[in-house]
């Protein structure tokens, strides 16, 4: 007996650590010792020692006992080959890791309580108008709903379920297993009645016993103002049924939002380029230019320059869940004609000569002014 270690040295807690404290160690270690996982020599050594120090310690009595006397236990025999009960520990990620199955109390309390529905996804492509100014839309799925023949019973009409005799309607069993590193107590859902609790003695004829049938279901849809690309909408409840009287799951409807002609849209503020004359932009004009609500007049000053961008404020998208929107930002692109007539070409030479290439042009002449400084030319 002296050449074992301390139980809350193998453990590595303090001897005045909780409850939780010891759960927590020993899953940590559990883990990473067990021999079908951790494949070094010693491996299997450390996770009996390991298992027989949390199975003294778990135990308030015996914990105290070993507090008391330390290894050699009350007796004088020590705490080997005890029978250790891990059916309340929940460690049943644990155990289904090592033993495929479902260890611990709390896995057949899982099966046995009320269950969460499935939720749904539904992808929707609308227009860019939709989008802007929302829209009702109508959408079919496919889902699972609760059985109208049985109510969601699974059984005939007219018949009853029964208690089920092997786990008297708890829905779990206990199963004992017997381990090198001692014996195992762990909880299951029952295998009769798969976790219910019941018997159904003559199923439902439309939906088979499955409680649940599927059917197209038409469901209306209020797209909000201002939505945009790779956003989803919630519908609470509107998944798949929940089992044992669990909540039903949701439905996520993904928006995909069609590109448009003419706007790109960051966040809720639109952009688009709008081309113009030579002519226009020198001596300025009144243009149409595109707006969410059809063209407008928008007056070009003169002497704009190609690529500048005018803002419209509040003739973007609106924000969600509010009155405001975003701006329009509309960039001007100057067309140079590509083919001119002599009489084109005529007066155009005039208007160089008048401008003479340089009190008109600003841009132009510091640029040759920079290309003089590097160059000398």
């Amino acid at each position: 007996m002296s050449e074992k270690r301390d139980y809350y040295e193998v453990l590595g807690v303090e001897r005045t650590c909780t409850e939780e404290d010891l759960k927590r160690a020993y899953r940590t270690l559990a883990k990473k010792y067990h021999p079908d996982i951790n494949k070094e020599p010693d491996a299997e050594t450390k996770f009996k020692e390991i298992s027989e120090a949390y199975g003294v310690l778990s135990n308030a009595e015996t914990r105290a006992q070993y507090d008391r006397f330390g290894h050699a236990g009350p007796t004088g025999q020590g705490f080997g080959g005890m029978d250790f009960d891990f059916s309340d520990f929940g460690l049943g990620d644990i155990f289904d890791m090592f033993f495929g199955g479902g260890f611990g109390a709390s896995s057949g309390r899982r099966r046995q309580g009320p269950a969460r529905g499935a939720d749904l996804r539904y992808d929707l492509t609308i227009s860019f108008e939709e989008a802007a100014f929302g829209a009702k839309k109508t959408i079919e799925i496919l889902r699972r709903e609760q059985c109208p023949e049985c109510h969601g019973t699974g059984a005939k009409k007219g018949t009853n379920t029964k208690t089920c005799p092997q786990c008297g309607g708890s829905g779990r069993v206990s199963q004992h297993r017997n381990t090198p590193f001692g014996r195992f107590t762990n909880v299951v859902a029952c295998d009769r009645c798969r976790g219910e609790g019941v018997i159904i003695e003559e199923v439902c004829e439309r939906c088979g016993g499955r409680k649940t049938i599927r059917r197209n279901r038409r469901i209306d849809l209020n797209i909000p103002a201002g939505i945009d690309n790779g956003q989803a909408m919630t519908l609470r409840g509107e998944g798949e049924p929940g089992m044992r009287g669990g909540p039903s799951g949701d439905l996520y409807v993904h928006i995909s939002v069609a590109p448009h002609d003419l706007f790109k849209r960051k966040g809720y503020d639109l952009y688009c380029d709008v081309p113009i004359s030579f002519t226009e932009a020198a001596l300025g004009a009144s243009v149409k230019i595109p707006t969410l609500e059809g063209p407008a007049d928008f007056d070009i000053p003169d002497g704009t320059q190609t690529g500048h961008t005018f803002r419209l404020k509040n003739q973007g998208i609106q924000r969600l869940q509010s009155n405001s929107r975003g701006d329009l930002y509309v960039k001007v692109n100057i067309e140079v004609p590509k083919k001119l007539n002599d009489k084109q070409r005529e007066l155009l030479l005039q208007f160089a000569e008048l401008t003479d290439g340089k009190k008109h042009h600003h841009q132009k002449k510091g640029f040759a002014d920079t290309m003089k400084k590097l160059f000398g030319a």
